[in-house]
């Protein structure tokens, strides 16, 4: 049922999956920033996807579904660490030390390596010369996005450990493309909810022994831990995790690669805005043109799509 489900999904159910992904990923930058006033880093990430994955498996049990079917637990393994523990977990290490602008940068890499990575994708990928442009623009926005911000950030990299973390935000951005690929590719007879659980589950456990190893879990003061922080934690386990990331687990199966991975140039337009709304922020010209080229990159990512969908319309009618 769920394959004939992925082949044929409905419009809407798209378009709110890729809402989802866009907007709710987009202001997990806030709620990560809150959480960390109260959280260390690799505690933060145990806590969130442990949370998520354990609420998501019981859910499953609840719909009577097999939670330990061996290959979907296989699969879910390799991609969650790709995905959660090894590029989330760059990330989060890397903003100890690098400024966030930086990391959004670097971070927004990501849809060129779909490109490079996705093997069975290559004619058509290649072939579309509106995909390619798109998502070239699309990284000439973000860094107009930030580049106010950039320009003291490159002055500012003075030591190795510096230079180490771009090279590893790199890595993180491949991580991230090859584990939604082999996420994509790798199919199984579990469901995606229990696909997602694993991948939460285990990417969650992971980072245990990296908070024991950074000594975060020794000195952590559960009663000054502030109330925000705690509620920022919940935002991101149930809508970034457990509801933005079975979007996007299930986006990967019903969408080309292409367009799902513009999530990784709309994410900064929306954290930025809700700076703007909730944070006092402000925003300058350079950063509105920022915003436009972006969003004009995604249409126009999407432009062959419209293309062909135009064409068959006509084919049918005629």
């Amino acid at each position: 049922m769920e394959s004939v489900q992925n082949k044929n999904p409905s419009t809407l159910m798209v378009i709110l999956a890729y809402a989802t992904v866009y907007i709710v990923w987009g202001s997990t930058y806030f709620f990560i920033q809150k959480a960390l006033t109260g959280f260390h880093p690799f505690l933060l990430g145990a806590l969130r996807f442990v949370a998520a994955g354990v609420l998501m498996m019981i859910w499953c049990l609840i719909k009577g579904e097999n939670i330990f079917d061996v290959p979907t637990i296989k699969v879910a393994a390799v991609s969650g660490l790709l995905l959660l523990f090894f590029s989330n977990g760059i990330v989060i290490w890397v903003e100890q030390f690098l400024p966030s602008a930086m990391v959004a940068i670097m971070v927004s890499t990501a849809p060129m390596w779909f490109i490079l990575l996705d093997k069975p994708q290559w004619k058509e990928n290649l072939g579309s010369r509106s995909t390619i442009i798109g998502l070239l623009i699309g990284f000439v926005g973000v860094i107009v996005l930030f580049s106010e911000r950039v320009m003291g950030a490159f002055s500012s990299i003075q030591d190795k450990s510096e230079l180490l973390g771009l090279a590893m935000l790199v890595v993180g951005s491949m991580s991230w493309a090859g584990g939604s690929l082999y996420s994509k590719y790798k199919t199984t007879s579990g469901s995606i909810m229990v696909k997602s659980s694993w991948q939460m589950l285990i990417a969650g456990l992971a980072f245990i022994p990296s908070g024991f190893l950074s000594g975060e879990f020794s000195d952590i003061q559960w009663s000054t831990i502030p109330f925000d922080a705690w509620m920022s934690v919940l935002y991101l386990i149930i809508f970034g995790s457990i509801i933005g990331f079975s979007a996007y687990v299930w986006l990967l199966k019903v969408q080309p690669t292409t367009k799902v991975s513009t999530h990784a140039y709309v994410n900064p337009v929306v954290a930025v805005l809700l700076g703007i709304f909730f944070a006092n922020e402000t925003i300058t010209s350079v950063q509105i043109l920022g915003l436009v080229i972006i969003l004009g990159s995604v249409l126009l990512i999407n432009l062959e799509k419209y293309r062909k969908e135009s064409r068959a319309l006509q084919t049918a009618k005629a």
